[in-house]
């Protein structure tokens, strides 16, 4: 994503303890169908759409993540706000380990080293976002900011603002060539203890005589110094061969990631062009977008009836996704300015789990999304599609469901408000 690590720092331990426990609660949700504490609306109804795929196929999905090391803080990246909220991003590095399971069968496994990104927002310092539309954090109602602190209207329960905020509003993995010191030392005792059968095995094949049982019982000093010499020996050995299996891991990745080069720039020229409409615009609010946009699609039912989808029908094969990972990279290929609308086409790496019949695979797939939204108005960075404000009555209602107010019938024209998802499709 291009951060600078070496401005890194670490976050409070309220914003800390709640991004951990986002984090636990996520193979819960995904396997389970349970809830995501502190998350946004939008990310809790894409884990929805995804385990319904899931119990569609008929599929068991075993998800979990666990912390990698003894240190469970979460680093912030970089961190952006506009008049009402300020966004941060955090990381640490975690495991995720899937069985995928049908018909009591394991069907597909894996155990991937991983950093974890988490966007966590907060109300900035300054006028609070009364009016702005959220859902409630007791039974999903949507009512405002100011609503909830006076009490749901449904449910009757009374929130603080600190208490609906803050909350995370997007989050992706990333696998970690990086290694922590427990890693290192048991990975590395793996490989001493292979170079050691090996130059045993070498030792007993060309000096048979040492390792005799014969000589043993004759003559026991040349086995005991045979055998000191290949446990000492193979110390250095089995470093420089641990040394060497973790260079050549780390060139397979890097061949393997070389597409994601192409990426490089797109930061710059994006928020560039973007910055001219809300200064506070920053590239990793349209990648959390972006993200969303095209999980959600992939994940419903029938795009065609959400309301930030205005493109043909999805490929049949995005019909078979069980799992979507964003894959760290996304580059803007081009733009288009028309009047007050801007279009970006980007190319967007995910790796993805594929569920089709009775097999289950994974794969690294790269999507062509193109996206679109109006240039005269600012960001909102806490809008959201399952809150939605109509401009003509104000009443709110759930956009990825419908189309119209469901109250005064009036079409809800998603572009004047954020990026709508024009295409989507396999590069």
């Amino acid at each position: 994503m291009g951060y600078n690590f070496f401005s890194s720092r670490e976050i409070s331990n309220i914003f800390n303890q709640k991004l951990n426990d986002f984090r636990a609660s996520l193979g819960t949700a995904v396997g389970n169908g349970g809830n995501i504490p502190f998350s946004d609306s939008d990310i809790s109804y894409v884990m929805k759409l995804q385990h319904d795929r899931i119990n569609k196929k008929g599929l068991e999905l075993d998800y979990s993540i666990y912390s990698r090391g003894d240190d469970n803080r979460f680093i912030a990246a970089s961190n952006w706000r506009d008049a009402h909220y300020e966004s941060t991003v955090c990381f640490n590095r975690c495991g995720i380990k899937r069985i995928v399971r049908k018909d009591g069968r394991n069907r597909y496994s894996d155990n991937r080293k991983s950093i974890i990104y988490e966007t966590i927002t907060d109300v900035a310092n300054g006028a609070h976002p009364d009016n702005d539309p959220i859902c409630c954090p007791n039974c999903g109602s949507v009512s405002t900011v100011a609503g909830l602190q006076n009490g749901c209207s449904y449910c009757g329960t009374r929130f603080q603002m600190d208490e609906l905020f803050p909350k995370i509003t997007s989050y992706y993995f990333v696998d970690d060539v990086g290694i922590n010191k427990k890693e290192f030392f048991r990975e590395y005792l793996i490989s001493y203890v292979i170079t050691f059968i090996v130059l045993y095995i070498i030792g007993c094949v060309f000096r048979w005589d040492v390792f005799s049982p014969a000589n043993l019982i004759q003559s026991p000093a040349k086995p005991i110094l045979g055998f000191l010499g290949i446990f000492f020996g193979s110390i250095p050995l089995a470093y420089v061969m641990y040394s060497y299996y973790l260079l050549m891991r780390l060139i397979i990745r890097a061949v393997s990631s070389a597409g994601k080069m192409g990426t490089v720039g797109s930061r710059s020229r994006f928020e560039a062009r973007m910055k001219s409409i809300s200064p506070e615009f920053s590239y990793e609010y349209f990648t959390s977008k972006a993200i969303s946009l095209i999980k959600t699609a992939i994940f419903s039912q029938n795009e065609k009836e959400l309301m930030f989808y205005e493109g043909e029908a999805l490929d049949p094969r995005m019909k078979d996704i069980i799992d979507l990972n964003y894959g760290g990279a996304l580059g803007c290929l081009n733009f288009v300015d028309e009047g007050n609308y801007v279009t970006v086409v980007t190319k967007a790496y995910f790796d993805i789990l594929y569920a089709h019949e009775d097999k289950v695979y994974y794969k690294s797939q790269v999507f062509s999304a193109t996206l679109r939204r109006r240039t005269d108005i600012p960001v909102n960075f806490n809008f959201s599609m399952t809150r939605i404000a109509c401009p003509s009555c104000g009443a709110s209602f759930d956009a990825t469901r419908i189309k119209n107010c469901p109250y005064c019938g009036s079409k809800y024209n998603m572009i004047t408000d954020d990026w709508v998802l024009v295409e989507l499709k396999y590069n």
